[in-house]
């Protein structure tokens, strides 16, 4: 993220302040002039996100009150599709932080992670990337496909199958795509097996990671 950057509005969503400190000095380093907000649990996070209308990011910790697993993180999403959230947990299990991104996560940061690391990771999100530790981003890029290849792949979907992977990179289950298409949840499966085997990838992480590198949108 170029220091020059400005403008950025944050909220940081920790039950800790020692936590929250060291999000608001990761924040305050690497970007020029950001404003930050406190939240020590999801319903404060979300008053906030309401209150303030636009936000550019909000960094959410996994485990404090309201968040319930992933369900915070999801309703979140749901409420706020445009607004990019990046989870942050003490925990460095790859599985946790690749599900985060199925749903909706635009990113993990272990809260061990290097105050640079930090604000490079943020920097990255804030530019519309997805960003996960290394080891575990070399384990959701799957094939490791071009971008050129990726846009190619994406050409072979259907409108309708252009639509489900659109619903997926927002967070939302195989259910409420099966609700919002109007369609049963069997056929939703179908569609994501048919995703997945034309991006070549092998999980719904690397299909969402693959959609948003290109900044996916679908056109109603």
């Amino acid at each position: 993220m170029d220091a020059a950057e400005s403008g950025w509005t944050v909220v940081v969503a920790d039950d800790h302040p020692l936590v929250r400190d060291a999000m608001r000095h990761a924040l305050t380093q690497s970007l020029k002039g950001v404003e930050v907000h406190d939240a020590s649990s999801l319903d404060e996070a979300k008053q906030i996100v309401d209150g303030l209308g636009t936000v550019d990011l909000v960094i959410l910790d996994l485990n404090m009150p309201g968040m319930d697993g992933f369900t915070g993180l999801a309703a979140l999403r749901a409420a706020h599709p445009l607004v990019p959230v990046a989870m942050v947990s003490a925990t460095t299990d790859e599985t946790v932080m690749r599900r985060a991104i199925e749903f909706g996560a635009s990113g993990f940061i272990p809260k061990s992670a290097p105050l640079e690391t930090i604000g490079e990771a943020i920097g990255h999100i804030l530019e519309g990337q997805v960003w996960l530790p290394p080891t575990a981003a070399e384990g959701a890029n799957g094939a490791g496909s071009s971008r050129q290849d990726i846009e190619r792949r994406l050409g072979e979907l259907t409108p309708q199958q252009l639509k489900v992977l659109s619903m997926m990179s927002q967070g939302l289950l195989n259910k409420q795509i099966a609700f919002e298409l109007s369609v049963g949840e069997a056929t939703v499966k179908a569609h994501v097996t048919a995703i997945l085997k034309k991006l070549n990838v092998h999980s719904r992480t690397q299909a969402v990671i693959a959609a948003r590198l290109l900044d996916f949108r679908t056109v109603d």
